[in-house]
């Protein structure tokens, strides 16, 4: 009797599938996340790049929008788009005028929390 039983239980093949669901479920969840969160980073590395080079062209070509660097940094700050808040450093420069970004994204994992650096300069004549 007992044998019988085993032997069912054995050879059943219902919740398969659940339990293959199971074991894959958390290395697909990880991968959609991870691949959320690289492109969130992409996406924030371009937008401070942009912001930067669109920065440092209108310190040199546009006198009247951005005439000091307290202007300019503003005008970043508003052409800037991504994750966090950038800080952004001008200067005049012997390539001409300059402008650095930097920011800190923190992503949090489950167990941790990742922080990535990002800087950009762009120096316009």
């Amino acid at each position: 009797m007992i044998r019988q039983q085993a032997a069912r239980l054995v050879a059943c093949r219902r919740g398969t599938a659940a339990v293959e669901l199971a074991m894959l479920l958390p290395a697909l969840a990880t991968l959609i996340v991870g691949g959320i969160y690289a492109g969130l980073l992409v996406y924030s590395i371009a937008g401070l790049h942009s912001a930067v080079e669109q920065a440092a062209r209108c310190y040199s070509v546009s006198a009247t929008q951005c005439s000091d660097s307290s202007t300019v940094q503003t005008y970043a700050q508003n052409q800037y788009h991504g994750i966090s808040t950038p800080t952004f450093i001008v200067s005049t420069a012997s390539c001409g005028h300059q402008v650095s970004g930097t920011v800190t994204i923190a992503f949090s994992a489950v167990l941790t929390e990742v922080s990535v650096p990002v800087s950009a300069t762009s120096c316009f004549p």
